[in-house]
């Protein structure tokens, strides 16, 4: 049995906040229909909205202008169809025949969506980004036209937790009359986000990545800005996403941004600390290493390392017998042999780009297990290394 139980793997999914599962098990005695009228429905409805207003009011949004989804992937598509849908059959005013403009390093279902919406002739342009992960500032505003209709740039990355420069493109976009996209699944709950400070005209999130549960997410929709529904149907979420809403998960979600409220700002000093210190005992102890993503803007809790000669996964299988849990890049692409497209994006060689892998530190860390691993990851490394053909360090 390890010596203890470490989970550093929070970017990609975190557990329920104490408070939050309470709430939800409240919520769960109340069966009720949202969209019914009687005591049971309204009681329902009333929680739905009570919710929405906890969730608009942490990124500084309107109630009106938040409709809940089932993930933040389905937000992110929700906000990918508005350029995609026939216009024979909308009327939702968006303008045809215009292109997306994203960067290399989106989430999986940004770039998914983006090539297949390429596929049925829609223009799409991938953006490149420099050797820390941030956006070509001087290639995007090169490529953002009047034929842009959208561009769509991640807040914070999930894998090298770099944190880009919201306000500036979403300023550039407009002024070249696109419309403006934030993924900011990984932002929201770690770093302050208002929308009206930003001036975003559509920003995504997600429960299960601020100690809320799966299954729920919401979407900010600017009032005003042209918007064509994914899910069609129903009346719920003012027309714009058909089916019964998620009581039960919108209350954990509205719980979840309400302690993310009352404990962010300390926990991102705690983590940021003890990421440094992370950082500094990996650069004592073991040679030839690479930290990725960029040194100061970047997530408090999100440390990405590549070790010259090995490959993740033997580090994470390592790590996971001693009772540490970490990542080698996205969860979502954990199926995956391909070394991570972030990685190579922002210019890391191939052979350093499957070395690497991902701490995501959260709420319920400690600086015991901070100092755990690097109790145990020196030998892990050597011992990985010590079988690996590829090491060159060995000759050093």
């Amino acid at each position: 049995m390890p010596e203890r139980e470490v989970y550093f793997d929070h970017n990609a999914t975190t557990p329920l906040h104490p408070e939050v599962k309470a709430v939800m098990a409240e919520a769960m005695e109340c069966y009720g229909n949202p969209s019914s009228l009687h005591a049971s429905g309204r009681r329902s409805r009333a929680m739905v909205e009570q919710a929405r207003e906890r969730v608009a009011r942490f990124i500084n949004a309107s109630p009106e202008e938040i409709i809940f989804v089932g993930s933040g992937s389905e937000a992110n598509n929700t906000v990918l169809s508005v350029l995609s849908c026939p216009s024979g059959h909308c009327t939702c005013g968006v303008k045809r025949g215009r292109g997306i403009l994203t960067t290399r390093i989106e989430h999986p279902c940004i770039l998914e969506t983006s090539k297949c919406l390429s596929d049925r002739g829609v223009p799409v342009t991938f953006c490149a980004v420099d050797s820390f992960g941030k956006v070509s500032m001087k290639e995007l505003e090169e490529a953002v036209t009047d034929k842009t209709g959208l561009v769509s740039v991640m807040m914070a990355n999930n894998e090298i937790g770099t944190i880009q420069d919201i306000k500036t493109i979403a300023k550039l976009a407009h002024e070249k009359g696109a419309l403006f996209h934030t993924d900011a699944v990984q932002a929201v709950g770690k770093i302050p986000v208002d929308v009206k400070d930003l001036d975003v005209d559509f920003l995504s999130l997600s429960g299960h990545k601020i100690y809320g549960p799966k299954g729920i997410g919401a979407l900010y929709i600017k009032k005003g800005v042209a918007f064509c529904s994914l899910i069609r149907g129903g009346h719920q979420e003012q027309g714009r996403r058909a089916g019964t809403e998620n009581t039960i998960g919108i209350v954990g979600l509205g719980k979840a941004v309400e302690m993310r409220a009352a404990e962010m700002a300390e926990e991102t000093v705690r983590l940021g600390k003890w990421k440094e210190v992370l950082r500094a005992g990996i650069e004592k102890d073991i040679p030839d290493v690479r930290f990725n993503g960029h040194p100061h803007d970047c997530l408090a809790n999100t440390l990405n390392v590549s070790f010259e000669g090995v490959e993740g996964e033997a580090i994470l299988l390592y790590l996971d017998l001693e009772g540490i849990a970490v990542s080698t890049g996205s969860a979502c692409a954990s199926g995956s042999l391909d070394p991570s497209h972030v990685l190579l994006a922002t210019g890391v060689p191939v052979e350093d780009a499957h070395g690497s892998i991902r701490v995501s530190m959260g709420r319920d860390n400690t600086e015991g297990d901070v100092q755990y691993l690097l109790k145990k990851l020196p030998a892990i490394i050597q011992r990985v290394r010590g079988m690996s053909t590829a090491y060159a360090g060995r000759s050093k």
